[in-house]
């Protein structure tokens, strides 16, 4: 089923090595009419390949993709994925003060604008989640950008995610991680359920060219348009993880083309950074790619420390339309393509849950931040003290005013490897950075606490050089609530050119949700590995990349050669990961990490729980998404193995 024909595979070829900046006239027209006889006729009756390109990864990412794409993608969609837990937090609190934001402004203004013509010409439809906690207000705008353009362009949008019209109904949910029902939080802020595929899907069946939704799975932009497309069921389970999949890696934009690479230093032109191009065919099977003479790589490496990115279990990746089982997904490099591709296959799906996940938000204090260079002999020490310092008098002045303590404080002085813990190394450099941060109930007392920052300029150690961004904000702290919402309790809202044109209620799957399967094999080492006297970094065997879930980390690790993989098996076990974040995580907390495998990509996949401060803009740590997470582990060394280069040479 997902293996790949050989003709598609050299039309992609060529297609790669033949493409021009802009296509002629005569090709715009014809990619047109194709898109138009989709729309006209059942959208099963597409079978040729579908090119996908994803120009964002995140609300601020580089306004170069769109021109690139655009001009050099061959595209039959554009996807952005602009939303993640903390953007949503960011965006409701601009609704708050406003009622007509909400919304990515970007994706109007410097995404569509500048480009809506050549879109148009070019038959591209654009499908985004830019709507944010207000998508009606994203639409009104970009009909505004149509109608300046003199251009019919039909837009969609998907209503439906946003639940806290219907609070006063949900007295108990049931939490995402556990199952057990506990009572919202009082100073509920927003509530959003993670909507599916089938809302986009069904605006492009109405016929529109820009669809824009609220919040959505990211995978969600890519594989609506495949469903659409090739008249994908809701259940053809291994056909909707696969489409989940091509969403996957590319949903983070330029991560999945040799951003944030662990072999950084081997991808070239990062001030021309290439995106992701997915070209899919109607059998689920994809080829990964980027625009020819653009920066960044496609590889077996780039791509496999995608699919690794912000995943629990492999076999179980949650999503709406599906369950996702991504432990036997093959990449494979595709030789000859400018700037490389992959081919990826292997992606398994079974029916999915009854249940949205939501993501609440809710107040809980306030929180500053202060960051402060300090130069000269000893800087760390000199940091430290300062910083403990305003600490100490601020807690003082706090009790001279009858104010409670402060809830939390954090202080790392960065140059001194402080994130490291006790696997630091650090040797007394000249410089270094003071990052206090301080979280209390009331806003008055961390007003006091940003003030106190500057004396320290003149009172206290020589070197401390200014405050950067001055003196620090203090801002609401907005933390997150994961339930689980009946589909059958939610409607979804599909409106087209400024009326609704449909509400359909999103069921369950009519077979009963399955068991989850086993998990890989935690610890299980394969028989009769021979030893050694050899030691390396992790560095040398293996990719990584981290992300986070909340207050969860997750850090992926891909063997560089498979015969390494038995070797990272056997000595990279949970509990050695545990034990090398000790310092990280929160105390007490149970299954603390977790080791997951995915023997198509020779990868494990470690789930650190409670292990970043409380996550997002809850967290008053430096790295509070575990970005850097995988970049420490590369450092573990590995003791007690044979001489494993020789067996790759």
């Amino acid at each position: 089923m997902y293996l790949l024909r050989q003709c598609v595979s050299s039309r992609f070829n060529f297609r790669l090595l033949h493409v021009s900046s802009s296509s002629s006239s005569h090709d715009d027209r014809t990619r047109t009419r194709t898109r138009t006889s989709f729309r006209c006729y059942s959208s099963s009756a597409g079978t040729e390949p579908v090119r996908i390109g994803c120009a964002s990864g995140f609300w601020g990412d580089t306004a170069t993709s769109v021109p690139q794409l655009v001009y050099g993608g061959k595209l039959d969609f554009l996807v952005f994925d602009y939303l993640s837990e903390i953007t949503m937090s960011l965006l409701t609190a601009a609704k708050t003060k406003m009622p007509n934001l909400g919304y990515a402004p970007d994706f109007v203004h410097v995404a569509l604008a500048p480009f809506i013509n050549d879109i148009h010409r070019k038959g591209i439809r654009v499908v985004s989640n830019a709507g944010g906690v207000n998508p009606l207000a994203c639409a009104e705008a970009i009909q505004e950008v149509i109608k300046k353009a003199g251009l019919d362009l039909k837009v969609a949008v998907v209503t439906g995610d946003d639940l806290m019209p219907h609070r006063s109904s949900l007295s108990e949910v049931k939490m995402a991680d556990s199952g057990s029902r506990q009572q919202l939080p009082k100073s509920l802020h927003s509530m959003n359920a993670y909507l599916g595929a089938l809302p986009i899907r069904r605006c492009l069946d109405l016929g529109a060219d820009i669809v824009v939704t609220g919040r959505c799975v990211d995978s969600a932009v890519a594989l609506g348009p495949l469903m659409h497309t090739f008249g994908w069921k809701r259940t053809d389970y291994d056909l909707l993880a696969a489409g989940s999949l091509a969403g996957h890696l590319i949903e983070c934009g330029a991560q999945s083309t040799g951003g944030v690479f662990t072999d950084w230093h081997k991808v070239p032109d990062w001030d021309n950074m290439g995106f992701p191009v997915v070209e899919c065919s109607s059998d689920g099977s994809f080829l990964l790619s980027k625009p020819p003479k653009t920066g960044g790589l496609v590889s077996f490496g780039t791509v496999a420390e995608q699919l690794v990115y912000e995943i629990g279990d492999p076999r179980r990746y949650l999503l709406p339309d599906v369950i996702c089982d991504f432990s036997q997904v093959v990449i494979e490099e595709v030789p000859g393509v400018d700037g490389g591709a992959v081919r990826v296959t292997g992606a398994k799906g079974a029916a999915p849950s009854h249940d949205y996940k939501v993501c609440a938000t809710y107040m809980d204090g306030y929180r500053a931040t202060a960051v402060c260079p300090v130069g000269g002999p000893r800087a760390a020490d000199k940091a430290r003290r300062t910083a403990d310092s305003i600490v100490k008098r601020t807690k003082r002045i706090l009790k001279q005013l009858k104010l409670e303590d402060f809830s939390s404080v954090n202080v790392q002085i960065l140059g001194a490897e402080d994130t490291y813990g006790p696997n630091a190394r650090s040797k007394g450099s000249r410089e270094a950075v003071i990052w206090m941060a301080a979280h209390h109930k009331q806003k008055k007392a961390l007003e006091l606490f940003a003030r106190e920052i500057a004396p320290a300029g003149t009172g206290m150690a020589p070197g401390l050089t200014g405050i950067a961004g001055g003196r620090p904000r203090v801002s609401p702290v907005l933390k997150p609530f994961f339930f689980l919402h009946p589909k059958s309790e939610l409607k979804v809202d599909v409106h087209v050119g400024g009326e609704l044109a449909e509400s359909f209620t999103e069921a369950g799957p009519d077979t009963p949700e399955q068991e989850a399967p086993p998990t890989s094999a935690q610890d299980q080492p394969d028989a009769e590995l021979p030893g050694g006297p050899h030691s390396y970094r992790l560095e040398e065997l293996a990719f990584t990349r981290s992300g986070d879930k909340g207050d969860s980390a997750n850090i992926g690790v891909i063997a560089r050669h498979p015969l390494f993989f038995p070797y990272l098996k056997k000595h990279l076990t949970s509990s050695v990961v545990e034990e090398y974040f000790s310092h990280l995580i929160q105390p007490g907390a149970n299954d603390a990490v977790t080791r997951y495998t995915l023997p198509g990509i020779h990868g494990l996949n470690f789930v650190l729980q409670s292990s970043l401060g409380g996550g997002g803009v809850a967290s008053l740590r430096s790295d509070p998404q575990g970005k850097a997470y995988g970049q420490m582990l590369l450092d573990l060394k590995l003791k007690g193995l044979p001489d494993l280069k020789s067996l790759v040479n």
